[in-house]
């Protein structure tokens, strides 16, 4: 990509708002992709929201400006994985990105015993979060640890698998579809389903397919974008409103006075009724000004409001 390896005449940096869902190359990390899309977008603000490793390649929501305000909901999201495992080998990393430190004699499984695996592993999940992981542990990523030859205890932390299905069976190499909660580590879920079988594994290949709500269909590569470069109205079209993320939560509509008290944070009323929790909230020209609270007397108050009100979506 020229990109990365080219220097490109420096340009103003400027407000971007929206989000990218751009679809990572492998063989670079998930900040290097980010670093590249912030410069050919020449934006002054951007943020990822969940890392891929450099192996892995797909769905990388990129958050620019005011959208950063909602990255808190994607990193919360759930999400969906295409990965291939290797059988019958172990690496320090649990992926073909390390060396091979563990053989097994059993190099292929049946179908009957992967499903029965996958079974096992549906629903609430203990997961020991693995070495090479950014996780911090005393102030240290523990891949600076495990660079170093370290290995220290992690504690288990619960995961979700809501599903769990062999997209094509393969005795060495089957390739499964992945939907898990936040903070599940695939690598690692395939090192635990390969125990499960009596048998040594790791992750050949990772895709990710979906960060919830957005569908694969809006994914844009690196290369779409150096296409435009310099263009910013070319560039700008692949952003999506942040409310995109925001799908999950009901909508109200405020009137002109309405937007204007709660602009300046005050609970205002609503015409809405039997809606709870937290809310879209959109001014009288339907701009995006937002998220709310339903108060108990039916009253909503500003929770986390954009500073440059967007579209709808």
């Amino acid at each position: 990509m020229s990109s990365s390896g080219s220097v490109a005449t420096r340009r103003p940096k400027r407000d971007v708002d929206g989000i990218l869902l751009l679809d990572k190359p492998a063989g670079i990390t998930s900040n290097r992709a980010l670093q590249i899309a912030k410069r050919l977008f020449s934006a002054r603000k951007a943020g990822h929201t969940g890392s891929l490793d450099p192996l892995a390649t797909g769905m990388l929501p990129l958050c620019f400006g005011q959208a950063t305000k909602v990255s808190g909901w994607l990193l919360d999201a759930d999400k969906e994985y295409e990965v291939v495992m290797l059988i019958g080998a172990r690496t320090d990393t649990a992926d073909a990105d390390g060396e091979v430190v563990e053989s097994s004699a059993k190099t292929s499984v049946t179908e009957a015993e992967l499903e029965a695996a996958l079974a096992a592993h549906l629903g609430a999940l203990d997961q020991v979060p693995p070495m090479y992981s950014a996780l911090k542990q005393g102030g240290r990523r523990l891949y600076e640890l495990a660079r170093e030859g370290k290995e220290v205890d992690r504690p288990a932390r619960q995961v979700h698998i809501h599903e769990l299905e062999v997209l094509h069976f393969d005795a060495q190499q089957p390739r499964l579809r992945v939907r898990c909660s936040k903070g599940t580590y695939v690598r690692s879920l395939v090192e635990t389903i390969c125990a499960v079988m009596g048998t040594l594994g790791h992750v050949i290949a990772l895709r990710r397919t979906k960060v919830e709500p957005f569908e694969p269909a809006g994914l844009v590569t690196l290369e779409q974008l150096e296409a435009c470069e310099g263009v910013n109205d070319c560039l700008d079209a692949f952003l999506l409103p942040s409310d995109k993320a925001l799908e999950a939560f009901a909508a109200i509509y405020l009137n002109a006075d309405e937007s204007f008290y709660l602009a300046n944070g005050h609970a205002v009323g609503h015409a809405d009724n039997g809606i709870e929790g937290i809310v879209r909230i959109y001014d009288q020209t339907q701009r995006f000004m937002g998220l709310g609270e339903i108060l108990p007397d039916g009253r909503v108050q500003p929770k986390r409001l954009f500073v440059g009100q967007e579209k709808s979506a």
